[in-house]
């Protein structure tokens, strides 16, 4: 038996391929490879044909430090699909290793993708590295949000060491249309700066891409997060983000759910359906 360092030396490296597909009314799942740890359950219909819904499994449970997750997700022109986790990502203490998840997303013409993960909880002494890179076509639509929580703040565990590092990049016809990336630090000093994360240990972001949207839709959108004073809703070209801080993650996931639920019918023309996979 291979001694416990070896084996934390190791981590996993797991790779995850979908591709969606057309078929008049009906999106299929036209493609799926995996290789290590990363699966999907299998393709549900929960509103109509039109949106293929699948759920993301990620059976270790948690990221280590020296694992390696990478997913690419391809909805082709017409092609509607919906991805979701069945509960939080946790990244583990790592021991002084990075640990990194990569998301590859691509939306061809008249498609949608939806990526709604659950949130990501940092743990004290962890070292992610996330990114997400998103390719729409001119005639596509993505809506994506996230969730951190640094440390465990119920559990009287502090982010007290380790570093977090975050990527986001989405293209539309071949332009940049928004790009992120940023950098936290446990030991950081500046972490309660208003700017940054005025102390909180939460904090989330919702993006929708590839809609214009009118000042109607904003007024709505801003209507919809109401008296929370430490969210907003922002109108860049054709981007609309939402951004959210606070202690309660859950909170926070309240909200974009609600906000999620009066965008919805604005980008993709019908009612939101939260994934039975939240309720359990």
């Amino acid at each position: 038996m291979k001694p416990v360092e070896a084996l934390q030396a190791e981590g996993w490296r797991a790779a995850l391929e979908l591709g969606f597909a057309a078929d008049d009314e009906r999106t299929r799942l036209a493609h799926r490879r995996h290789n290590g740890p990363l699966l999907v359950q299998r393709p549900f219909f929960p509103e109509d044909a039109k949106l293929c819904q699948m759920v993301i499994v990620h059976p270790p449970g948690g990221i280590a430090g020296g694992d390696e997750l990478s997913l690419d997700i391809v909805a082709g022109p017409g092609a509607w699909a919906q991805l979701t986790t069945p509960g939080a990502g946790k990244w583990y203490r790592g021991f002084g290793r990075d640990a990194r998840q990569s998301v590859r997303i691509s939306v061809g013409d008249g498609g949608l993708c939806e990526w709604l993960p659950q949130e990501n909880i940092i743990f004290d002494g962890a070292f992610p590295h996330m990114s997400l890179e998103v390719e729409i076509s001119r005639h596509g639509v993505f809506c994506g949000w996230d969730f951190t929580c640094l440390g465990r703040p119920r559990s009287g565990e502090p982010f007290a060491s380790g570093t977090l590092r975050q990527f986001t990049a989405i293209r539309q016809d071949g332009k940049a249309v928004f790009r992120e990336q940023g950098c936290i630090e446990a030991g950081d000093a500046s972490r309660p700066a208003p700017a940054l994360l005025a102390g909180h240990c939460a904090y989330g972001s919702m993006v929708v891409v590839g809609m214009e949207a009118g000042d109607d839709v904003v007024a709505a959108a801003r209507d919809a997060i109401g008296e929370e004073v430490n969210a907003g809703v922002t109108r860049i070209g054709t981007v609309l983000i939402a951004r959210w801080v606070g202690d309660n993650v859950e909170a926070g996931r309240t909200l974009f759910t609600r906000l999620w639920s009066v965008l919805r019918p604005w980008y993709a023309g019908r009612d939101a359906v939260a994934p039975r996979i939240w309720a359990t």
